[in-house]
């Protein structure tokens, strides 16, 4: 097995060189062309004294260049940082300032948006343009072309590199406060790449579509998971869900990967029969996907796997439910990834029983190498395993995810809700999910996200932000009569609050339920009833 990220594409390059590696538009990279820019990016990096261990800052949509500067990184020993394209120029100048990053990749448009928050930026020194040509040095940055950077091609020098060295950092939004830096060494990496290609069944045949964003760990694993097989990878921007389906019957896309959001979206739209009949299996992370999305789903790709997944970046990837379980199972996140073990705890450190609410407890290779540079918080999250034999003399470190789950008598595990997400209210602890699933189930809305709002009298009183379904207007009476006849009296929203041309998202495509929140944050203010 490949130990180092950029071995995957090495390795392939030796077994199948004329295969295709990566499709973008009307163009193809084979594994020998994807290898030879590789290695040509790496050169060129360690042309500038890249110091093993330096980061390199990616601030590009999906592009083969964006690629190639992944890879390259890893293979000149330096360490990559996926920043999301959406992001302003004082987001992006903040994870380039709080990692040190000393190179960064993006297009002419984007530098010059960003020129002057970069002034804070005091570690950086050469900015490599994929659209631009050699200039002068611009407030105190070496300005480089990205093909005159690789135009002395080679093969980078070995610098040492091992498994447990850091490899990338993923930048993840927290509940509170500034984005928070993933490490994730190489082993981490490849072994997520493995281990879902080996749950997926995936082989050299497969063609993946790249349609969610590099910076989320599920967005590059579509990268990984493909080279770990010598399968194709293609990537897509999309303006329109429209522009996924026609991509996915122009490459022949068997392996399609989205957010609840997005399925939300691609379910409502037409799929011609030879888009949909290619698909070999669909995935889902980031959320749990609504049942009617699913139902839906499964309609249009009558001859795919659906697979449900639960992951989170500080562990890549958790847990997944095999598509011979989800009618058995339509609730639950499934059993443990390949090389993985999940365990459930309780607050006195114990295993839980059947059913017992607990605590995810995530160990083995896929583990993360902490927050960067932010120890308090790494104390916090990444913590002594439990449940380890007495006599150890070091401790092995586990993630504790901060998500509430139960395990059935036969271990299948299913998901409550994130300590940070719990809505608190007269006394009782409600599942955000469990109310949106509910409300997705009513057929009454397209979209929808509850959150816990102060109130004086409840603690937190429930709203439901919601998007009208498609083709129809909202009905707020009949939605919370709905609600009433389904739920408890104590889970019933106080409030139905519609958006109007989609509820917000991060940068990953999830549900911005933060910014949700601080939008309505007074609405509970003076309830007294």
């Amino acid at each position: 097995m490949e130990y180092l990220l950029h071995r995957l594409v090495e390795r392939q390059a030796r077994r199948t060189p004329a295969n295709t590696a990566l499709g973008y538009r009307d163009e193809s990279l084979s594994y020998a062309q994807l290898l030879q820019a590789v290695h040509a990016f790496a050169a060129g990096l360690q042309g500038l004294d890249l110091s093993r261990g330096e980061r390199v800052a990616v601030f590009l949509p999906k592009l083969p260049q964006a690629v190639c500067s992944y890879f390259g990184t890893a293979a000149a020993g330096g360490v990559f940082v996926p920043v999301n394209p959406v992001l302003k120029p004082g987001q992006v100048s903040h994870i380039l300032r709080d990692c040190g990053v000393r190179v960064l990749v993006t297009q002419r448009a984007r530098w010059l948006l960003l020129r002057e928050a970069l002034r804070q930026c005091h570690d950086l020194r050469y900015v490599v343009l994929v659209d631009g040509e050699e200039e002068a040095a611009a407030n105190g940055l070496q300005m480089i072309s990205f093909a005159g950077l690789c135009a002395a091609g080679g093969v980078p020098a070995d610098r040492g590199v091992i498994d447990v060295d850091m490899a990338a950092i993923l930048y993840t939004s927290g509940s509170t406060g500034q984005p928070k830096g993933v490490v994730l060494s190489h082993r981490n990496l490849v072994a997520g790449a493995h281990s879902v290609a080996q749950y997926l069944n995936n082989t050299a045949d497969d063609r993946l579509l790249a349609a969610l964003p590099f910076s989320f760990d599920y967005g590059f694993s579509q990268l990984s998971t493909a080279f770990a097989v010598g399968a194709s990878c293609y990537l897509v921007e999309y303006l329109l869900p429209r522009d996924i389906v026609t991509a996915v019957g122009r490459y022949g896309i068997t392996g399609l990967a989205a957010v609840p959001p997005l399925w939300v979206q691609l379910a409502q739209v037409a799929w011609p029969a030879a888009a949909a009949d290619g698909l070999r299996y669909f995935t889902n992370s980031g959320g749990a996907m609504p049942s009617a999305t699913l139902a839906r789903l499964r309609t249009i790709f009558r001859h795919a796997s659906p697979y449900l997944m639960y992951g989170l970046t500080e562990a890549f990837r958790s847990s997944y439910l095999p598509p011979a379980e989800i009618d058995r199972r339509p609730q639950s996140i499934g059993k443990a990834i390949p090389g993985a073990e999940l365990l459930v705890i309780n607050e006195a450190g114990e295993a839980c029983a059947p059913h017992e609410p607990g605590e995810l407890v995530h160990r083995g290779s896929l583990v993360a190498m902490g927050y960067w540079g932010d120890p308090q918080r790494t104390a916090e999250r990444f913590r002594p395993a439990p449940l380890q034999p007495a006599g150890l003399a070091l401790e092995e470190i586990a993630v504790w995810s901060g998500d509430t789950v139960t395990r059935d008598e036969e271990g299948f595990l299913y998901f409550v809700g994130r300590r940070d997400d719990m809505i608190k209210t007269s006394g009782y602890r409600v599942s955000p999910v469990e109310l949106e699933e509910l409300i997705y189930r009513s057929g009454l809305v397209s979209e929808v996200a509850a959150i816990g709002l102060q109130h004086e009298r409840l603690g937190q009183g429930i709203a439901v932000v919601v998007t009208a379904a498609a083709g129809g207007g909202l009905d707020p009476a009949a939605l919370l009569d709905y609600c009433r006849q389904h739920l408890p009296a104590y889970m019933v929203p106080l409030a139905v609050l519609e958006e109007r041309g989609g509820l917000p998202r991060n940068p990953n495509g999830k549900l911005d339920r933060q910014a949700l929140a601080l939008r309505y944050v007074d609405l509970f203010r003076d309830a007294t009833a």
